[in-house]
């Protein structure tokens, strides 16, 4: 059996409980994430801890707003690792931290300040199993190692879900019990400038209480966002959609269709933002590179994918260290280490993660399946059973 290297941690009961139990359970990873942004904010842009809460603390009212469950998870997750409220939730706005500070003082930093992620999804037609598949993988610091958990969450008011997440962030890639599959990029324009609106990592978890691939455009359309972002979703059902975002409202929304079934991602908009200056070139140069290198190998290919082939791609090292299989830069400062944290791919049919706990090129996916977690019926299944019912009678 591959030995586990991300811990696994489930919770259930209210917002507040399910934050507390997770706090507690990855306290250690928790402060560990806390510590590494107090050094990547510090380095990237001079940013103290103080002045980086300060900042997130703008976003804080549109949040509260919007989803105040959320912030009662944020709030759990606080007590249960021994922070403040104000702490996570500077870690859950550490996208749009980290991108004020650059884009504000772009005049000040050199270019390549980030690696990123590679994302895909593929319909029933594409794969070899006749499933609906989502994936990525995920390059960050190298404290990631230190900080992944995989989070499994059963909650009473919405869709349970299992996400793999830096510990002490509400989401990152995920998959819940309607079926529904999120794969997630980050994007930055010169609009990304922190202010007022909700951040990227809320609405990740936002997506993951979703039924639906048209619930998930609603949310991202009718919430203010902070930041920018690029979201790859899927859903059992057979239908794939990308939406590309920038900061603002429903303007700055663009979706992407599946080419033959097949979508592919990286850092960069592929259509114009909806609002300000593309700033992938300067902030994420290896996305261009990653971008034709999974076109090649996932969107190209006629061949049926499987897990096997899909992780074969995310093997990728061309351009190496910047690859799709990333690996940390010699020639760079140890705070500005990157690798690929984790590379993932969801059968949404089968409500299984195959995930690579490292490089892939050095972790062999491993499927990871949840019982009956993961099972549990979706609202709109159970609207459409009643109304075949009914007209059987």
């Amino acid at each position: 059996m591959t030995e586990r290297r991300y811990p696994r941690i489930r919770v259930s009961g209210a917002a507040y409980e399910r934050g507390e139990q997770y706090g507690r359970a990855a306290r250690d990873r928790v402060l560990r994430s806390k510590q590494g942004y107090e050094r990547a904010f510090a380095h990237a842009a001079g940013w103290s801890w103080d002045h980086a809460v300060e900042a997130a603390g703008a976003m804080v009212s549109a949040v509260r707003s919007a989803f105040p469950t959320y912030v009662e998870e944020m709030q759990g997750i606080a007590d249960g690792a021994g922070l403040s409220f104000e702490d996570v939730f500077a870690m859950n706005a550490r996208t749009e931290v980290m991108w004020a500070a650059t884009v504000r003082q772009s005049d000040q930093l050199r270019g390549a300040l980030a690696r990123e992620c590679s994302s895909f999804a593929l319909t029933p037609e594409r794969t070899a199993s006749g499933h609906t598949y989502v994936g990525q993988t995920w390059d960050w610091l190298v404290q990631g190692f230190e900080t992944v958990v995989v989070l499994e969450v059963e909650q009473d008011e919405g869709p349970n879900f299992v996400t793999v997440v830096e510990a002490g962030l509400l989401a990152k890639s995920s998959l819940n019990s309607s079926g529904l599959g999120v794969c997630v990029n980050t994007l930055v324009t010169s609009e990304d400038r922190g202010e007022t609106g909700v951040p990227f990592h809320v609405l990740i978890r936002a997506l993951a209480d979703c039924h639906s691939v048209t619930d998930a455009v609603y949310v991202l359309s009718k919430n203010r966002r902070a930041s920018s972002g690029n979201f790859m979703i899927g859903h059992v059902d057979g239908t794939v959609l990308n939406l590309e975002t920038s900061p603002g409202d429903a303007r700055g929304v663009t979706p992407q269709l599946p080419d033959r079934g097949a979508l592919v991602h990286t850092n960069h908009f592929v259509d114009p933002p909806g609002y300000g200056t593309e700033l992938a070139s300067y902030a994420m140069a290896d996305s261009y590179v990653r971008l034709q290198r999974v076109r090649t190998s996932i969107m190209e290919d006629p061949s049926p994918a499987t897990v096997s082939s899909l992780h074969e791609a995310m093997c990728d090292h061309a351009d190496y260290p910047a690859s799709v299989c990333c690996h940390p830069d010699a020639r760079e400062d140890d705070a500005e280490q990157w690798a690929t944290v984790m590379a993932v791919v969801m059968d949404l049919d089968e409500r299984t993660l195959h995930l690579s706990e490292g490089n892939p090129c050095e972790a062999p996916p491993a499927p990871m399946t949840f019982g009956d977690l993961l099972h549990k019926e979706s609202p709109l299944v159970a609207l459409q059973r009643q109304r075949g019912e009914e007209a059987k009678r």
